[in-house]
């Protein structure tokens, strides 16, 4: 069986250390963007290297690498809301949410269902104009050494499509963070998500 866990990156070591007492010896092989370590019962976890490549190819390599400083800036764009914030060393240092109201779909027909479509798009464009400028604000001029992006792909586009934020579109990495509107609670929790360690565990037959 096959299943993921996240790890945050100050729990790596110990949990590398105790797969290897539940399931004997390992034996790693390194990448700079996979690490797979395999224990003598026939369990393996394939961890994905965050924020890579892995330089120092080890063990200790893999857990310095994890937790190195870095300034992680976050940007979530849905339609009916939006969130950016920077963190250092995990911690929330400076953040915006805000919300627009952008209306449903509908079920008129005709002019009626037209005259509506383009209220809703202009409606989702006035909000990622505000996204954008909230992006332009805290996180252009924060010296990100990564950006991770999530909520709906389209309007993340839309708002890194901004000559303002050139920059920040050679930052992004993943993952792609799929999120509920943002609120402060939702981008805190992306921050989080955003560095934790992705690990596919597969059991022993």
């Amino acid at each position: 069986m096959t299943r993921i866990v996240s790890v945050a990156p100050e729990r790596l070591d110990r949990w590398l250390t105790g797969f290897g007492e539940r399931h004997g010896g390992t034996a790693y092989e390194l990448g700079p963007e996979l690490v797979r370590v395999a224990a003598d019962d026939g369990a393996v976890a394939e961890i994905t290297v965050p924020f890579g490549p892995l330089v120092e190819l080890s063990r200790d390599g893999l857990v310095a690498h994890v937790l190195a400083d870095r300034r992680l800036g976050v940007l979530l764009v849905r339609r009916g809301g939006y969130g950016a914030g920077v963190f250092v060393a995990g911690k929330l240092t400076d953040s915006k949410v805000g919300s627009r109201h952008v209306q449903g779909t509908t079920k008129a027909g005709g002019w009626s269902q037209q005259r509506f479509a383009r209220r809703r798009e202009n409606q989702a464009r006035e909000a990622f104009a505000a996204a954008t400028e909230v992006a332009v604000r805290i996180l252009a001029p924060a010296r990100l050494d990564v950006l991770v992006t999530g909520g709906d792909r389209k309007a993340i586009d839309t708002v890194l499509d901004d000559p303002r934020l050139n920059r920040l579109r050679e930052l992004v990495r993943p993952p792609f963070l799929g999120v509920a509107d943002p609120k402060l609670k939702v981008l805190e929790q992306a921050g989080a998500d955003a560095r934790a360690i992705r690990i596919e565990l597969t059991d022993p037959d």
